[in-house]
């Protein structure tokens, strides 16, 4: 047995049939809609409980983010859309015209964080610094946008999941 068997073997690149896959999947998922433009939104929720001295680290660590996400986004976001777009570019043809199970896992995980970075840098350019209440409506309603994207992102890939897993049979053939 060579080598690419045995790391190919261990790591097993049927990805809809792996458990590790959907742990991952879940893992970005809850990330995602837990750390809203890069602010835990536990903190927005100890903010509206506990107020003072909570609030203004909340505004302050909204602050910070959004600049850096409108800095990113300023600065370099033509060449990130370009890449990124490359990026799923490759891995949509690579997966579902080549019929690679790797690819096609990865681009039902990345094409929807394209979609959830571009709301965050809109988020970040709308938030209006001054109002506290401003701040976790708009929090609020990121957070529940990235929701439901990552719903409808868990079923497209755990039905193509079903279907990939249901077509390719037990044994891989």
């Amino acid at each position: 047995m060579d080598i690419y068997s045995t790391v190919f073997e261990l790591i097993d690149m049927r990805s809809f049939s792996n458990l590790w896959f959907w742990i991952t999947l879940a893992y970005v998922w809850s990330a995602a809609s837990h750390y809203v433009i890069g602010v835990p939104y536990d903190m927005v929720a100890r903010a509206t409980k506990y107020g003072g001295q909570v609030d203004q680290d909340l505004k302050d660590l909204v602050r910070s983010n959004a600049n850096r996400f409108t800095f990113i986004a300023d600065n370099s976001g033509i060449w990130l859309v370009g890449f990124g777009f490359f990026i799923l570019t490759a891995l949509a043809l690579l997966g579902f015209y080549y019929k690679l199970e790797f690819s096609q896992a990865l681009f039902l995980i990345f094409a929807p964080l394209s979609l959830v970075f571009a709301l965050s840098v809109r988020c970040a350019r709308r938030i209006d610094h001054t109002s506290l209440a401003d701040i976790r409506m708009k929090l609020r309603r990121q957070r529940l946008a990235i929701q439901v994207i990552g719903m409808l992102s868990i079923l497209v890939t755990s039905m193509w999941g079903m279907l990939h897993n249901l077509s390719v049979g037990v044994l891989g053939g």
